[in-house]
């Protein structure tokens, strides 16, 4: 880098260099910082978002980029992909371990222009083929097995490809109880109803308005109207202005034959790629025992307004 000083001597009161070779040079400083500023245009990243373009990479060269990403959810979104990526993700929540992490990625729905692998000890394991995959289909696994390794497929056209998606780091447990619970499709046991209203997302008393199936993502979308809301992380229920009565939508498995019907219900679930996925849901008469026979015996996890 070329230092220019500009001395100022008496009453002189010229602000721009007579000398020519100092336009010159303040003008090659002046392209210089251009041309820098443009190219860190190309990658902006946070400590939960990556976004890139491989139109930084030059066409004879296989860069390998490295990305250092630090939060609990965020994304990716590889744009013109050339070359590789490698996605180093980290928790920024104290309480949980790498131990019992795991990892759960979603591709946007048009993503494509990349191979996705978990690459470990110079060993790459192919997780996701580059257009081989579900829109709603979520790909988990462990810390422990590496980080996410992305390689561009060879493109006759890169102008149109991009590659992304979505991620979530969560306990293993977490995990489990969205892909458990939910699958069989079977009522919750006492001691799992007390524990999600513990630790779930999202815990409301409602009714069941009405139940909208989508046999092509296999998914039932549940309409609740809201009785009384204990919690929830996301603005998943709203007041609604012409009714003034708490409203939502909640998830699930087409499978589990959900309908409208009668009676109140405790509403338990978890925040998943921004959706309210459905876990336990017993009847509020039925939990209103389950925690009254815990609280009598003091083996209530936690508590919480019954009324």
């Amino acid at each position: 880098m070329v230092g220019v000083v500009l001395a100022v001597r008496g009453p002189a009161r010229q602000l721009w260099p007579s000398s020519p070779l100092l336009l010159l040079l303040l003008l090659l400083l002046l392209l210089l910082l251009l041309l820098c500023r443009g190219a860190s245009a190309q990658y902006s990243s946070n400590m939960c978002n990556w976004k890139g373009s491989g139109l930084t990479h030059e066409a004879h060269k296989k860069d390998v980029e490295q990305v250092y990403l630090r939060c609990s959810e965020g994304s990716v979104e590889w744009m013109y992909p050339t070359g590789a990526l490698i996605i180093n993700l980290q928790t920024n929540t104290v309480s949980l371990s790498n131990k019992h992490l795991t990892i759960c990625i979603k591709l946007f729905k048009d993503s494509m222009g990349a191979n996705i692998y978990l690459g470990k000890n110079g060993e790459l394991k192919l997780l996701v083929r580059d257009g081989d995959h579900s829109p709603r289909k979520v790909y988990c696994f462990g810390f422990d097995q590496g980080a996410l390794f992305i390689e561009a497929t060879p493109q006759q056209d890169i102008s149109r490809k991009i590659t992304g998606f979505q991620y979530e780091l969560t306990n293993k447990r977490e995990v489990s109880n969205l892909h458990t619970i939910s699958v069989p499709c079977r009522p919750c046991s006492d001691t799992e109803v007390l524990l999600a209203v513990c630790t779930s997302d999202f815990v409301v008393r409602g009714s069941i308005q009405n139940v909208k199936n989508e046999p092509e993502q296999q998914e039932s979308i549940i309409d609740i109207h809201v009785s009384k809301l204990y919690r929830q992380k996301n603005k998943v229920f709203q007041i609604v202005e012409s009714s003034k009565s708490w409203q939502g939508q909640i998830k699930t498995l087409l499978e589990c034959g959900v309908k409208p019907g009668n009676g109140d219900f405790l509403f338990t679930g978890r925040m998943h790629f921004g959706e309210a996925r459905l876990s336990c849901a017993p009847r509020f008469k039925d939990f209103l025992r389950m925690y009254k026979d815990a609280e009598n015996k003091g083996l209530n996890p936690c508590e919480i307004g019954t009324v």
